[in-house]
């Protein structure tokens, strides 16, 4: 996944926002009779967790929520536990959004999902992202990426790598890209998925597993505490705070970026007008200056989608992973 974060945005008025307010105190779900529910697909600890508490935090903030905003941890098959969720059981519940990343389109894009696809739901926006990472525990003898793939040249299943995505999914499809790139067979690398990054980290630091493949907003308290090293990012530049020094893949000689972005999708059976009123939700919290704060605070780039523009977003990801999945061989 190449290039830079997008950065699209609709050009809304001062009158029209009011407007937008307006209309959404009519229409919006319901949060006096039963609060709004985030839910997370992963275990606590992940990327997923981090949208949903972070968002849900500001929406209580912006008073946009009545109280706060519970988030319903649902781990399991790389997100498809809680995406089935949510086309079975809560099709027409206003009150629910639900985190979503690439990780999400790239299990739809390989049919991983079952018979479910991505218009299965409806596609909110994205408010935030962040970039791919490849780290070892502060005491590993693994210095660099260059270390990493000579350890792959001689035998590329010499290395065990954990992530917090199930096997062919967006931790397990970095390093697929970084092994194709790098040309090494990336079908022989060993990938071990656990139900979120915390879950995977703890195997790093554990010494079960010799490379975490994760986000930076998962790793940066581990930095801090010296208990892990990032080797590389997968950002088209070098980052700012704990991750400054940290090169870039294409620095170390492979062309490979992944932006993780971070957003929201509702269910499919809610009318236009509660899925406008989610919208004008998401809209109003990543225009915020408590967002803005939020964002920072947990080392989000911007990126800021919604709505349809969000959705032909999403349906065209689908189809880039698509492509790059049958091209490692991972589907037909």
């Amino acid at each position: 996944m190449d290039g830079k974060a997008p950065t699209g945005r609709r050009a809304v008025h001062a009158t029209a926002l009011a407007v937008a307010s307006v209309a959404w105190l009519a229409c919006a779900p319901s949060p006096e009779t039963r609060g709004w529910e985030c839910l997370a697909p992963a275990a606590a600890g992940g990327g997923w967790d981090l949208t949903c508490r972070s968002v849900g935090q500001v929406l209580s903030e912006l008073g946009l929520a009545r109280g706060l905003v519970r988030t319903t941890n649902l781990p399991g098959a790389g997100g498809g536990v809680a995406f089935a969720r949510a086309v079975a059981q809560r099709n027409e519940d206003p009150n629910v959004l639900i985190a979503a990343s690439p990780s999400t389109t790239l299990r739809l894009a390989q049919g991983q999902y079952g018979d479910l696809t991505v218009d299965d739901v409806r596609w909110v926006g994205a408010i935030g992202a962040e970039y791919g990472i490849l780290a070892v525990a502060a005491d590993s003898p693994l210095r660099s990426l260059d270390d990493v793939l000579a350890a792959w040249l001689r035998d590329p299943s010499s290395l065990v790598v954990s992530g917090g995505s199930a096997v062919a999914g967006q931790d397990h499809m970095k390093m697929l890209l970084l092994a194709d790139r790098a040309g090494i067979d990336p079908l022989r690398i060993r990938y071990v998925p656990f139900d979120g990054g915390g879950e995977a980290m703890t195997a790093l630091l554990g010494g079960f597993v010799d490379l975490f493949s994760g986000e930076a907003s998962e790793v940066e308290g581990q930095i801090t505490a010296g208990r892990i090293r990032v080797l590389v990012t997968f950002a088209p530049e070098r980052t700012e705070g704990v991750l400054a020094g940290v090169p870039t893949a294409r620095e170390s000689g492979v062309d490979l970026t992944w932006v993780t972005w971070r957003g929201f999708y509702v269910p499919r059976g809610i009318d236009d007008t509660r899925y406008r009123a989610w919208v004008d939700v998401l809209e109003q919290v990543g225009r915020s200056s408590e967002w803005e704060r939020a964002r920072a605070s947990n080392r989000l780039q911007p990126f800021f989608m919604v709505g349809s523009e969000f959705d032909a977003f999403v349906q065209a990801q689908v189809e880039d992973f698509r492509r790059m999945s049958r091209e490692l061989g991972l589907i037909e």
